[in-house]
């Protein structure tokens, strides 16, 4: 494995993946291929019909559109990187190239965060607060709450990619996962990090603890709201607006939760199973979460179901021309 002389900065990284296991690679490398393929065409979809079709210029559908844009670009921002290790047998990438993925996968990873919880927000007004519904969500509301969740995304990244790349490397260069994941690069650095630790956890308390808080207490008086809706047909149409959305932000925290949560392993030959079972459940959390989320809200929500088939329609009757 390629390392540098102790004196000599580091201009390149060597990207480990599953180098050491090298038959699985071509298995997932036609796996992840083709979760990709449903992300983009899943993804792509649902942003085409948010556009397209009237009845879904809503702010919960602009919700949609944007957490699917940015599904695309987060998992963009990695997968080809992922695809090409896996064929590749030299998986080198330039210092400059390692800085632009970790602040394109941080900055997409954050701003769902906070997207998620602007969407909390609107499921709670829409559900315990309707007749204002209209007031306080309207679009001089909503387009300003999505902005700045991509506002929010970008400037934690930067920072938190910033001080990443300020760090001096100039010992070892190989970076245990399939891209430049920020703790990863950050245990090369031949300096202290403390720094860096403690603004991580700064940026951990903001865009996922208070997330999480908020998210908490918005379905917790969603949920008291429904339960005291006297008809069960109206309790079933209450939760179905929602369900979708409560879905999504399960699979997502829910991961991250199992991913960072569980033991670590003490024993050598347990600490190596372990550290392939890390890499495989990121490499998954990366695409699963992306690809699910439109197949949730197509399963889940009949406005969308009905928009996907009048585009499949206009599509069928376009080419019948």
């Amino acid at each position: 494995m390629e390392r540098n002389n102790q004196t000599s900065p580091v201009t390149r990284f060597i990207l480990l993946g599953l180098s050491a296991h090298p038959k699985l690679e071509k298995t997932f490398f036609l796996l992840i291929l083709l979760m990709y393929l449903v992300i983009l065409l899943g993804n792509g979809v649902l942003i085409l019909v948010t556009i397209l079709d009237a009845h879904l210029h809503t702010p919960m559908y602009f919700f949609l559109g944007n957490l699917s844009f940015l599904d695309i670009c987060y998992t963009t921002s990695s997968v080809p990187l992922i695809l090409d290790s896996f064929l590749t047998p030299r998986k080198s990438i330039s210092f400059s190239a390692c800085a632009v993925q970790m602040f394109l996968s941080f900055a997409m990873g954050a701003t769902e965060c906070v997207l998620l919880t602007m969407m909390a927000f609107d499921r709670y007004v829409a559900i315990c607060n309707p007749l204002r519904y209209p007031v306080i969500m309207s679009k001089a509301a909503y387009v300003p709450m999505a902005a700045s969740s991509w506002a929010g995304g970008i400037a934690a990244s930067t920072v938190q990619t910033s001080l990443a790349m300020w760090l001096p490397f100039c010992g070892d260069n190989v970076i245990n996962h399939f891209t430049c994941e920020i703790l990863a690069v950050l245990k090369l650095a031949c300096a202290d990090i403390t720094i860096n630790v403690i603004s991580m956890g700064v940026t951990n308390i903001i865009f996922l603890g208070i997330p999480v808080l908020f998210i908490s207490l918005s379905y917790t008086f969603i949920l008291t709201t429904i339960l005291r809706i006297p008809s069960a047909e109206g309790r079933r149409k209450a939760f179905s607006t929602c369900s979708a959305h409560l879905t999504v932000v399960i699979v997502f925290y829910g991961t991250i939760l199992f991913m960072y949560g569980k033991p670590k392993s003490k024993d050598p030959l347990g600490a190596d199973k372990q550290d392939l079972a890390d890499k495989l459940i990121s490499l998954f959390y990366g695409v699963l979460t992306p690809m699910l989320n439109p197949i949730i809200y197509s399963l889940r929500n009949k406005d969308v179901r009905a928009a996907v088939r009048n585009l499949i329609m206009v599509q069928h009757i376009y080419l019948r021309k």
